[in-house]
């Protein structure tokens, strides 16, 4: 479920998050879905408990998760608007840098282009699985 490249420079814990980020907007981690122990989930991917415990806490600040004591970590109602937010402020982004290509001249074919290399590397990074 979770994938982890122990040879990117991002670290691990931003990792884990950027996983059940993407998990939840997808719909793959539904509001009040259970998450993994911090000990099952460190054991599964092979690193330090502290590690997904960084990550949950993260997580928590943000707004995704929530803990209850004794019984674990679970995705937030609200966190679909949230994450749902971000993607929108993500294409915001792209929306500009479109326009800002567009200003300097560059080609649309290049800008497409970009965007279809960035999608298949991403795809063949993450072994072929199509997201």
């Amino acid at each position: 479920m979770f994938s982890i490249d122990y040879r990117s420079d991002k670290p691990l814990y931003q990792q884990i998050v950027e996983n059940i980020e993407r998990l939840t907007l997808c719909g793959v981690l539904a509001p009040e879905s259970r998450l993994p122990s911090v000990r099952a989930l460190a054991s599964e991917l092979s690193i330090n408990p502290n590690t997904i415990q960084k990550a949950y806490g993260e997580l928590e600040s943000r707004g995704v998760i929530f803990t209850l004591p004794g019984r674990g970590a679970f995705i937030c109602q609200e966190s679909g608007k949230l994450l749902r937010k971000k993607r929108l402020e993500l294409l915001e982004r792209l929306f500009d840098d479109a326009v800002e290509a567009r200003r300097l001249n560059i080609p649309q074919e290049d800008v497409i282009s970009c965007c279809h290399r960035a999608y298949e590397e991403e795809t063949a990074a993450k072994g072929g699985e199509e997201k």
